[in-house]
């Protein structure tokens, strides 16, 4: 019998933030991943990078800044190298986690570039802040090397561009991966933008949105479901208010509907509904689950969080 495809989108709260953090919430998250490996699923998993990548970027900027004769690190290297470190503490302790339970199965990562379309409007409207507080003297300096900077309450912020998914490099490579039985770890942070250029893929100076990189991973691997594990039990209409409604289960129709309202968050929720919407289409076969990580399955896959499907 052919095992059920789901790809699982892994939030912040399951990498945490420093890297002491990260080794202890990895060994959590893999508990949960390893729930859905051993009720016979074959597993995707993509994750975040937020403030992994801000770190790096940060880190490699104030290298720069200090000995300037080091070349600065561009965006997509540094989502590059958030994906290797990420994937080396989560794919170790899935491992460790599967063989505790006796399960012999190989855990790979695969670093994973995403095209994304040059005249995406986001381009013109950068909106993702990235990296440290600068004085306005170092903000004046970055805006003559060509990007774009924001006044926040802190200070000035860089800002860059959250083109959408079009396309995964890496694919085939996933596909053959899952085709051998494998859990495969891929699209982390959303994957490396990068811009096709003839033969050459360029790296592009942007994030995407993971769960929308998620999304387009569930996509073409054909996965039944997407699961997007985050911090919250369910998706709630008027979500902190005092008529707060938690919803089981939600139409793609509805979906769009409550979308329009604006009834979720940019940046938190939306990009989930938005993703959901995307992976489902038409089908009547694909669904979306949005649960909080750690949500317990005792009463099934079908009764955790909030159930997205036609």
């Amino acid at each position: 019998m052919r095992k059920k495809k789901i790809v699982i989108a892994l939030g912040h709260d399951a990498l945490g933030t420093t890297l002491p953090e990260q080794k202890r919430a990895t060994k959590r998250t893999a508990k949960a991943v390893v729930d859905f490996i051993r009720d016979d699923y074959q597993v995707v998993i993509s994750h975040s990078n937020g403030p992994q990548v801000g770190m790096i970027h940060t880190a490699m900027s104030e290298f720069c800044r200090i000995y300037p004769e080091y070349t600065p690190t561009p965006m997509s290297v540094c989502s590059a190298m958030s994906q290797g470190y990420i994937g080396y503490d989560l794919q170790n302790a899935i491992r460790t986690e599967l063989l505790n339970r006796g399960i012999y199965k190989p855990v790979s990562t695969i670093l994973t570039q995403v095209m994304v379309d040059p005249y995406d409007e986001a381009f013109y409207h950068p909106t993702k802040i990235i990296g440290r507080v600068m004085t306005e003297e170092e903000a004046e300096t970055e805006e003559k090397k060509g990007n774009h900077v924001i006044k926040t309450k802190e200070g000035f912020r860089r800002i860059v561009a959250a083109p959408k998914p079009v396309d995964i490099v890496e694919i085939d490579a996933v596909r053959a991966l899952l085709e051998a039985d494998q859990v495969v770890i891929a699209c982390g942070g959303g994957g490396i933008p990068v811009l096709a250029q003839e033969h050459k893929l360029k790296g592009a100076s942007a994030v995407i949105e993971k769960d929308l990189a998620a999304g387009k991973l569930a996509d073409l691997v054909d996965a039944e479901r997407l699961v997007i594990l985050t911090g919250v039990e369910n998706v709630c209409l008027n979500f902190g208010k005092e008529n707060e409604k938690p919803l089981d289960e939600l139409t793609v129709l509805q979906a769009e509907k409550y979308t329009q309202e604006g009834q979720f968050e940019e940046g938190t929720m939306l990009p989930k509904i938005e993703a959901a919407i995307d992976f489902i289409g038409n089908s009547a076969v694909r669904s979306v689950l949005i649960a909080r990580l750690g949500a317990s399955k005792d009463r099934g896959i079908e009764h955790m969080g909030t159930v997205i499907h036609k």
